[in-house]
């Protein structure tokens, strides 16, 4: 992909082309947002394959054990590991909150399945597969297809080349042609890094969290964190079961809450790292210093399309995917190709459905699309008001919460009832207990009332499943 091309131009004139009912489209990933894109375009007639580099569906939720060779993911020739999962982990919102509307996530009734409100990440890769299996969609999936090129073609077209590997480990290469590509990559496979004065000569070990999957090698080890977001809550508390000491630097932690942390030991509260030094020593910008075994970044990660080639129409500048009309299609090359899921801080797999009913409507030409200047204006409208506000780049996806007024937003497009009215409030007393209760929120909640709101709606969903069959 072309990184910083300010002159960038479109290499085509893309076309007014005629409605055709059903489009071949190409979709990228078979984790959450693959899925969501597969069901919605054949629900709108589309021809749909699926490709998935993994030998199974689920992204990354798709735990392995396994981490990369290159700890800090800095190599680009390393062999990548899709997941970035840890083994302890649960999810940070209740399942009623986290599922698709149109399969509810309710507690399985089969036999294994864990029905904890906040289950671990077994459980939603088990929601996800039968989700798949619901709608029929793994005979549309390619396993252990890895895409490597996707370019655009002069006849409107995309053509994709995928590379499988056999048992032997030789690869065949292999191009389709399609009408679209709609690009469900993720984007926790490429860490961002924090930049750290001395780094280079400091003796200790670093890894990113998305190599990280168990505490036990860092058992009696005095280990640095750097991060606030949930991954960083998750690990430093699990790393503290066997560490000597866990000490976290965070740019959000305030002064009064700088120490050691309520309830635990052995796990400290700091400011940013200010520099680290070649005898080991960590330095903090609250002036506190500590003698350190491994720093571990757990500071989020790029977007990233190394096989996507669109002559610099699209690109990735400090984490701004774009232009992108409603964080989903170039206003140049729509609807032919768009991507599903960047936005972050938000309601993932709700959020996936809203986009794919939006986007394989237009593909349909059942929804019409704004002119390209029309698209380009409200895009370039969308990023001069970050920059009034004084919102850095990087943030160009961080939808937070406006999170529903934009899956409202793609529902009115589509034609879709718009967000469950337990679904918001639910959302937000599961944050506010997780930042007032840390330790217990995911076993101790008070929305019962919410629940009961939520499982009427997944009886009506059932009832209505039932009288189309």
């Amino acid at each position: 992909m072309t990184i910083n091309s300010p002159t960038a131009t479109v290499p085509f004139s893309i076309a007014a082309m005629p409605v055709i009912a059903s489009r071949t489209v190409a979709v990228i990933g078979a984790g959450a947002a693959g899925l969501a894109a597969a069901r919605e375009l054949v629900l709108q007639g589309h021809s749909v394959v699926v490709y998935e580099r993994d030998t199974r569906l689920g992204g990354t939720w798709a735990y392995t054990p396994e981490s990369e060779s290159n700890l800090m993911g800095l190599d680009p020739m390393r062999q990548i590991v899709q997941s970035s999962l840890y083994a302890s982990l649960r999810t940070n919102l209740p399942r009623e909150v986290m599922g698709f509307r149109a399969f509810p996530f309710s507690a399985s009734q089969k036999p294994g399945r864990d029905a904890r409100r906040f289950p671990g990440h077994a459980e939603v890769l088990e929601y996800l597969k039968d989700f798949a299996d619901e709608f029929g969609l793994r005979d549309l999936v390619r396993f252990g297809c890895e895409v490597c090129h996707v370019r655009m073609m002069e006849d409107h077209k995309w053509m994709v080349r995928s590379r499988k590997r056999n048992e032997f480990g030789d690869s065949r290469e292999d191009d389709k042609v399609y009408d679209a590509v709609v690009v469900c990559n993720g984007h926790y496979t490429e860490p961002r890094i924090a930049e750290i004065p001395g780094i280079d000569e400091w003796p200790g070990k670093q890894i990113h969290s998305h190599n990280y999957r168990v505490p036990e090698p860092y058992r009696n080890q005095i280990v640095v964190l750097i991060g606030s977001a949930a991954s960083a809550n998750d690990i430093s508390r699990d790393i503290a079961e066997v560490a000597k000491e866990v000490h976290i630097a965070s740019r959000s932690v305030q002064i009064e809450e700088l120490g050691k942390l309520s309830g635990h030991e052995n796990i400290w509260l700091h400011s940013m790292i200010s520099y680290v030094c070649k005898d080991g020593t960590v330095a903090f910008e609250d002036g506190k210093e500590v003698f350190a075994d491994v720093i571990l970044h757990c500071t989020g990660y790029k977007y990233h399309f190394p096989f996507l080639e669109t002559n610099g129409v699209v690109t990735v500048d400090d984490n701004r995917v774009g232009p992108l009309y409603k964080h989903i299609f170039p206003p140049a090359l729509a609807p032919w190709i768009s991507f599903v899921g960047l936005p972050w801080k938000v309601v993932p797999f709700p959020m996936f459905e809203y986009q794919c009913k939006w986007l394989a409507g237009v593909l349909s030409g059942q929804i019409p699309l704004p002119t390209i200047n029309e698209m380009m204006a409200d895009v370039e409208g969308f990023y001069s008001s970050m920059e009034a506000s004084g919102i850095a780049k990087r943030f160009t996806h961080r939808v937070g919460d406006l999170q529903f007024e934009y899956n409202d937003w793609l529902a009115g497009q589509s034609g879709s009832p718009p967000t469950e009215e337990w679904r918001k409030p639910m959302y937000l007393v599961a944050s506010r207990k997780k930042r007032s209760a840390p330790e217990t929120y995911r076993d101790e909640w008070e929305d019962e009332d919410l629940i009961s709101l939520a499982h009427l709606d997944f009886e009506k969903y059932i009832s209505n499943v039932k009288i189309s069959l």
